[in-house]
């Protein structure tokens, strides 16, 4: 797997057309043309392109007037991300054409199979996106500072490549490169399982007493936060990558029936020490996830401190840790139940835990350790 990135600035000059106006189209859209860079738009649906429009992601395809796209940008659904590369292919037969479906070894044997002509195509994916979709909810900086995976197949030319690198790095993204079948392996685990296992935790939600549900707490509300994603488009995503998944979800099952033995005999010979493997099994894998900014896994401690549920009192918190000369590393927020004040939980570097107490403390906060 691969291997390098690059900050290097991106050069795409354009045109550029964009194929598809939904949440990521436009964006790219708004990135481009906020850099200069001529963006033409087109989309099955008129109110969709419209609006893509009105909000100046780019200009109708129509506009274009015979010219010669430098890049074809196909942001389709993934079930039709295959033809739709194929026909741009042929519609556009001087340009780069990239996709950014979250699947890709799929659409590569579909365009191999087509008698496209590869050397033109690379696929790539975009990590990005929000909860919202469609072109309203498009933001320029959608993809800044975020992951960027541009998968080349076996015939993609070394030009090409280099075209669908500009447009990441344009757009502000960290590039990666993976080949197609590394890139579908990776994402079914750290992004398809993820959202497996939230929706069918929040499935269980259903018909729950509402006295139940609220004594919930930041993590139920973190494991179940993408449960709200978009049934369609998923239904596409898992379709398009299900061997992947499947492979994934035999270990799981494996997992689940061997909890499931467990806890139907808690007080049997080996019970608690094989709960505790599990749990330590968890602490293992999570702290393999990479830490701040893409470095090395970093352990951080964690303080909470409760606010009064008024204005300003978390950015006063917040400006007074600065004073006190202690990087927040990360930070979450919760309210207590029954009473009108917020809980902000803190991350900070072990070093500085006990220092920001006592600092916190003496200046008149409430610091649950």
């Amino acid at each position: 797997m691969s291997a390098f990135r690059s900050h290097g600035r991106g050069h795409l000059n354009g045109p550029v057309v964009v194929i598809g106006t939904g949440l990521l189209g436009t964006s790219i859209g708004l990135g481009l043309r906020g850099r200069g860079v001529p963006v033409f738009l087109s989309d099955p649906s008129p109110t969709n392109q419209a609006v893509a429009v009105d909000i100046g992601a780019g200009q109708p395809l129509g506009m274009l007037d015979g010219g010669t796209p430098e890049l074809v940008v196909v942001a389709a659904p993934p079930d039709v991300t295959a033809s739709v590369v194929a026909q741009a292919l042929t519609d556009y037969p001087d340009s780069v054409v990239v996709d950014i479906a979250s699947v890709k070894a799929a659409i590569l044997t579909e365009l191999q199979a087509s008698g496209a002509d590869m050397s033109r195509y690379v696929g790539t994916h975009p990590m990005a996106g929000r909860e919202k979709s469609g072109p309203v909810a498009a933001r320029g900086e959608l993809f800044t500072s975020m992951p960027w995976v541009v998968c080349p197949g076996p015939d993609s030319s070394a030009d090409a490549v280099q075209t669908a690198r500009s447009l990441a790095t344009d757009l502000g993204a960290v590039v990666s490169e993976f080949t197609a079948d590394e890139h579908d392996q990776a994402v079914a685990l750290v992004s398809h399982l993820p959202q497996i296992m939230s929706s069918l935790l929040a499935s269980q939600l259903q018909g729950t007493p509402l006295h139940a549900l609220s004594l919930a707490g930041n993590g139920l509300r973190d494991v179940t936060r993408i449960a709200a994603s978009d049934p369609t488009l998923w239904v596409q995503i898992l379709g398009g990558n299900a061997a992947k998944v499947v492979e994934i979800l035999y270990g799981v099952r494996e997992d689940l029936n061997r909890l499931i033995g467990t806890l139907e005999q808690p007080l049997a010979p080996g019970a608690r020490l094989d709960l505790a493997q599990l749990i330590s099994e968890g602490n293992a894998g999570q702290a393999r996830i990479p830490g701040k900014h893409g470095g090395p896994p970093q352990a951080y401690t964690w303080l909470t401190v409760l606010v009064d549920d008024r204005p300003g009192q978390i950015a006063r918190l917040l400006t007074e840790i600065g004073e006190v000369g202690v990087n927040v590393e990360d930070l979450r927020l919760d309210h207590s139940s029954g009473q009108n004040v917020g809980m902000v939980e803190l991350s900070v570097l072990p070093n500085k835990h006990d220092h920001l107490i006592e600092a916190l403390n003496d200046r008149g906060w409430r610091v649950l350790q």
